[in-house]
């Protein structure tokens, strides 16, 4: 299974430099895993960026995966792991929901970069 952190959606919804990276993960939508925090981080920006309608529309390609809602379980997991780990609370959530559901996170993100079960790419 997949998971696409925030970053990458975004990336690939504004085809920028490294969207061809996130293409391959974000269109096997059969092994696409979308943490609901992703949904959220998502539609903010694009809706910041490009109104409602854009947003809207994003959403509707993101749903195309498995949305994994925040349950205890995998709260509790991301504050062990953002303890742990020093991580930001969404990137916590992220890292605790690809464990959860075996999934390989796929990102720009270097908080990310070093960790087990990461597919990293430099941001450009």
């Amino acid at each position: 299974m997949n998971l696409v952190d925030s970053c990458g959606w975004l990336e690939y919804f504004a085809d920028g430099p490294n969207a061809d990276f996130f293409a391959p993960p974000i269109e096997n939508t059969s092994k696409l895993i979308v943490p609901a925090i992703c949904l959220a981080e998502v539609f903010k920006r694009v809706l910041q960026q490009s109104g409602e309608d854009k947003a809207i529309q994003v959403m509707a390609a993101m749903h195309q995966g498995k949305i994994v809602e925040l349950d205890s379980s995998i709260a509790i997991s991301a504050a062990k792991l953002g303890t742990d780990l020093n991580l930001p609370l969404a990137d916590s959530v992220i890292l605790a929901t690809a464990r959860a559901t075996n999934s390989t996170i796929w990102t720009q993100d270097a908080d990310f970069e070093n960790l087990p079960g990461v597919k990293y790419i430099k941001k450009r």
